[in-house]
This record gives structure tokens, sequence and C-alpha cells, in this order.
């Protein structure tokens, strides 16, 4: 075998720690460090290697391939892989749809000045989804493509929530209007509001002595996260939100409808049933990876997206064994 890929992990949260937990499976890749904004020294983690303070992850250029970057969308990932494309490829799952176009560019630049590859907005939605969304446009250009998400929890969401002044902790749900759904699969292609498609619920708790009814404003009128949906916000104990939300499902639909010959309808659905997002998202972001080093090697620099990696650059396999028992 090959030498393997050295990846690092930059972010110890849920995300982080599903790549922690995953790189074993990929025989072709090792963990090598945890960056961490916390004091290393406080952090536990089950595989035994360095964790080390993001200021010094420079000290680290040589020794490590690609960097996975686990932090949130909304204000992590914007400051921290620029920076960090300076120094090393990088895979982000950055998940804000709007803002994608802007951060793409502002990514490239830091990667390119480098010679750097990074990668953004991999993952399940963007990432897997995107794909089908291309194939299915591609294959059927005159057919609408619908995208469902849920019922499931929203890393992205529930993240977005938390950094809200006042709030502890949070968990948001995201769930898909079964009637809309029905009327997609159907062929009717109908003309959906973001409202009509999809609620929003999200069960907070509190910091002592914040007012409700401001956190809740906050949140509701947040753009590009809740200002479009039906939200609904429930105010519980921490011990309920321990109890009762501590799972992290989720999942989702790529719904495409078209028509080839004379009126003959045909349907295009990929779907995603998830008992663990991050863990999902983090197996994702390991073999984006893998394809992130190999464009690097071969020169490719700059900000890509999944949309610019040939499949089998995300396989360990190789070429005879994809073409043998996958193609």
């Amino acid at each position: 075998m090959s030498k393997k890929i050295r990846v690092g992990i930059c972010g110890y949260g849920n995300l982080g720690k599903g790549v922690e937990s995953e790189i074993p499976k990929s025989e072709d890749m090792e963990l090598v460090a945890i960056f961490t904004r916390r004091n290393p020294e406080t952090l536990e983690t089950v595989s035994n290697v360095p964790v080390v303070s993001m200021n010094e992850m420079e000290n680290w250029k040589d020794k490590i391939d690609v960097v996975i970057m686990c932090g949130g969308s909304a204000t992590d990932l914007p400051v921290q892989v620029p920076a960090t494309a300076k120094m090393f490829n990088t895979v982000d799952s950055f998940d804000t749809h709007a803002k994608i176009p802007e951060y793409y560019s502002s990514v490239d630049e830091s990667a390119i000045s480098a010679n750097k590859t990074a990668l953004i907005s991999g993952g399940w939605d963007p990432g897997m989804f995107s794909i089908m969304r291309v194939y299915a446009d591609s294959i059927l250009s005159q057919g609408k493509t619908y995208t469902f998400w849920g019922k499931g929890v929203s890393q992205g969401h529930s993240d977005a929530i938390r950094r809200i002044e006042g709030v502890k902790d949070a968990k948001q749900y995201t769930i898909p209007i079964e009637e809309a759904m029905n009327k997609v699969r159907a062929g009717e292609n109908p003309v959906l509001t973001t409202a009509q498609k999809h609620l929003r619920e999200c069960f907070v708790v509190a910091e002592d002595g914040y007012d409700k009814k401001e956190i809740e404003t906050k949140i509701k009128t947040m753009p590009n996260y809740f200002s479009d949906y039906d939200t609904t916000v429930h105010f519980i104990s921490e011990e309920e939100l321990r109890a009762n939300h501590s799972k992290m499902a989720h999942g989702g639909f790529v719904i495409h409808s078209g028509e080839t010959g004379n009126g003959n309808k045909d349907v295009i659905e990929y779907s995603l049933k998830l008992d663990s997002n991050p863990e999902f998202t983090a197996s994702v972001l390991i073999a984006l990876a893998r394809a992130t080093y190999r464009l690097n090697e071969e020169g490719k620099y700059g900000a890509k997206t999944v949309l610019d990696v040939p499949p089998a650059y995300l396989s360990k396999k190789s070429g005879e064994e994809l073409r043998k028992e996958l193609l």
C-alpha cells in the first residue's frame, strides 16, 4: 500500500468526534492530530493522537495532508477555513446554501495562494444531495428538482440557535410537509414556497435571566435559517433536552420529476435515513478528504466542490476493483 493520507481534525464537537470514530475504517488514512480552540489539556478524546491548540496549527504544516474542518457554518467556518487553507488542504461542510458563492470565493483565494486544495460544502446536503440534483437535472433537463429534509436534527441550525446570547443549549428539527412531497412524487411539479415544504421546530434551553420572548424573536427572524419558515420554538429544561432530544437522526429526499417522449412521466428519487447525522456527515467528509488529497497531488489547487470530484476519487478501491465490483 502507498503511504497513508495523514488527516487532522479541526474542532471537536459532534462532527469532529464523528470523524475521529470513522477514520479507522479507512485503512488508507491515519489521524495525526486534533486541533481545538479549547485548552488542549482539558479535551478527552478516544484516539491516542496529540490534541493541539488551533494557534499552533502552522507547526504541523509538513505533518498533515488534509485537515477536516468541523466547526459550525454560522460563525466558525467562514473565518477558520480561509485561514487554514493557507497552510493545509482542507475539507468542510459549510451548509448555508445562500452564502456558498461568496464563501467559495474567499476560500479559493486563500487556497490558490498556497497551492492548496480546499473542498467546501461537503457532507450530504450540500454534498451528496448536490450531486443527485445535478445528475437528475442533466438527465431530465425539462423537469423540476425538489429537496426535502427530515424529520431530523439539523446540526447547522441547532448550532446557529446556540450562538444566540442567552441560549444554553438547543436542538432544531426539520420536518418535511407530507402533502407537498406527495404532489411531487405524483409528478405534478407544484410551485412550492419554502414554508410549504418544511416546518422547523426548535427546543431551547435558556440561560437564567434572559428574555425568552426576545430569544424566540431572534430565532424566528434569523435570515438563511428560520425567517422563511413556519418555525415553532419550545423552551424546555436542560434535563428534558438531554432525556428527549439527545439523538442525532436525520435524512431527506431529492426528487426530480420530468418527462420523456410525448408526455411520459419520469421520477428520480434519492433518499437518506440516518441514525447519526454527525457520523454519516463525517463519513462523507472522510471520503472527500481522500479525493481532495488526490486532486492536490495532481496540481488542482483552489476551492473545489463535490461537483468537481470524479466519483472514483472518493473510493479507496482501485480502478480495476471499481469496474469489476461497482460499475
